[in-house]
């Protein structure tokens, strides 16, 4: 469901004392030891999108395709189906469509903080686990991202120019499915992205850290591991950069 978003900007030192989650950055699941391909299983999408699991990383290779219906399929696609959200009266169809697309993310299986925290790029940053792309909170050169708000169909996807569909913000489908608090994709340093809820609260930026992430339990690793969260404020799911070193891209 759409919502609007307000802009906060907020700096936050990342510590262990300061994420109110009693997590702490010696705690031992902030090692290198961690293996995330106990993930590759909940991609789910299996038409559009497939998982290797290699020594050192896993390769996703995704077609890009929502499973969800949108307003930005063909009129004649099965899953094609007219934007009618009464929440967001100024929603406008961008120009462009959803097509099949060839990506393919070669990530760390076990991933590590980075040395650098780089800039994540324009275009795909991570993968969602029904095959979409997650783009970070930049719009293209000349859109502001606010505006663009009003193109998000009615699960808060679009398509840029070259009929590429993602997300910037919380992937609606997924957390009315799945929960709250579900386990949604990977970015492309190998450190997974969770919905919005922990531990039956709803976070927010202040929750997390500068890179829009933190050291806590998750119900897929008990004892602990970085992750990023959504949040309902900008920058939505990525802060400064990759908390972690990236893996590689190809198109």
């Amino acid at each position: 469901m759409y919502r609007i978003h307000l802009l906060i900007l907020v700096v936050i030192l990342f510590s262990c004392s300061e994420n109110g989650n009693g997590s702490s950055s010696n705690n031992p699941s902030s090692s290198t030891s961690i293996d995330i391909s106990i993930l590759a299983e909940k991609f789910y999408n299996e038409s559009a999108v497939s998982v290797i699991v290699n020594d050192d990383n896993l390769v996703i290779s995704t077609k890009n395709l929502p499973d969800h219906k949108s307003a930005y399929y063909g009129i004649n696609h099965p899953l094609y189906e007219s934007y009618d959200e009464p929440n967001n009266p100024s929603f406008r169809l961008n120009p462009n469509g959803i097509s099949e697309q060839d990506i393919v993310m070669t990530i760390p299986r076990y991933p590590h903080v980075g040395d650098t925290h780089e800039v994540t790029p324009m275009g795909p940053m991570g993968v969602a686990i029904n095959s979409v792309a997650i783009y970070n909170q930049m719009a293209a050169p000349g859109d502001d991202i606010l505006d663009e708000l009003n193109t998000f169909d009615q699960y808060d996807g679009h398509p840029a120019p070259g009929d590429d569909y993602h997300y910037h913000i919380e992937p609606s489908w997924l957390t009315e499915n799945l929960g709250d608090d579900a386990f949604l994709g990977l970015l492309l340093d190998g450190f997974p992205v969770y919905g919005p809820v922990e531990n039956g609260s709803r976070l927010s930026n202040e929750d997390l850290d500068d890179y829009h992430g933190h050291i806590h339990n998750t119900i897929d690793f008990p004892e602990g591991i970085y992750h990023y969260h959504i949040t309902d404020e900008l920058p939505w799911i990525n802060g400064d950069g990759f908390y972690g070193q990236p893996g590689t891209i190809t198109r």
